[in-house]
């Protein structure tokens, strides 16, 4: 499991890249990944295109950094697989986060 970041050119976003398994393994690297950004300034996005598996842990993860980020604007999942985005969509993430 990795966890990169990558920024806008405006700096107004952040995007988290997770790569393999997104479990509870990942949470100390995810916090790191955001915490680095002031509360409420960033918008984020999650790339999940090389994420393999997600858990509930995940899911509480992915709440978390909404509660974090900018509330002016939705956070965006991103890049998931079809077995991905199955698990958000039966979650009801899909009414909460822009999955695309």
């Amino acid at each position: 499991m990795t966890i990169t970041t990558s920024e806008s050119s405006d700096g107004n976003v952040v995007t988290i890249h997770v790569d393999g398994r997104f479990d509870f393994a990942a949470h100390q690297d995810f916090l790191r990944a955001y915490k680095q950004h002031p509360r409420g300034e960033k918008v984020f996005v999650v790339d999940l295109k090389n994420t393999e598996y997600m858990d509930s842990s995940a899911m509480g993860m992915l709440l978390q950094l909404r509660d974090y980020g900018n509330k002016d604007r939705t956070m965006e999942l991103v890049n998931g697989s079809d077995g991905v985005r199955e698990i958000l969509r039966i979650a009801n993430f899909d009414k909460i986060f822009k999955v695309a």
